[in-house]
């Protein structure tokens, strides 16, 4: 199965991984982003006890926001480096995030 995925932006993604977390870095337009996000989200579907998949995780910023809201949050990447801290940053907050590196494609095959 083909992956739509540009090896380009995994690296870009992956070398952003350390600063991922920090509000004032280069990800800080996704952590001014992320109450709307998950407004938006919140308005259209229930998330206390409900499943949820974020796909293109990143480094878990609304993964661990749906988790805070109650979601059962399963959250997949390629972003290997992302990821891995996406892992941390959930097991630091005592956080239960199913993250895996992993395709959607190869998701959706496996269901």
């Amino acid at each position: 199965m083909s992956v739509n995925a540009d090896a380009a932006e995994l690296d870009k993604f992956n070398s952003l991984a350390l600063q991922w977390w920090d509000p004032r870095g280069s990800s800080r337009p996704l952590h001014d982003l992320n109450p709307l996000r998950l407004d938006y989200i919140r308005r259209g579907a229930a998330l206390a006890g409900r499943p949820v998949l974020d796909v293109g995780c990143g480094g878990g910023i609304l993964s661990e926001a749906l988790c805070k809201a109650g979601a059962k949050v399963t959250a997949i990447d390629l972003a290997g480096e992302a990821l891995s801290v996406a892992k941390l940053h959930a097991l630091e907050g005592g956080l239960n995030i199913d993250y895996r590196l992993l395709a959607v494609e190869d998701l959706a095959a496996a269901a």
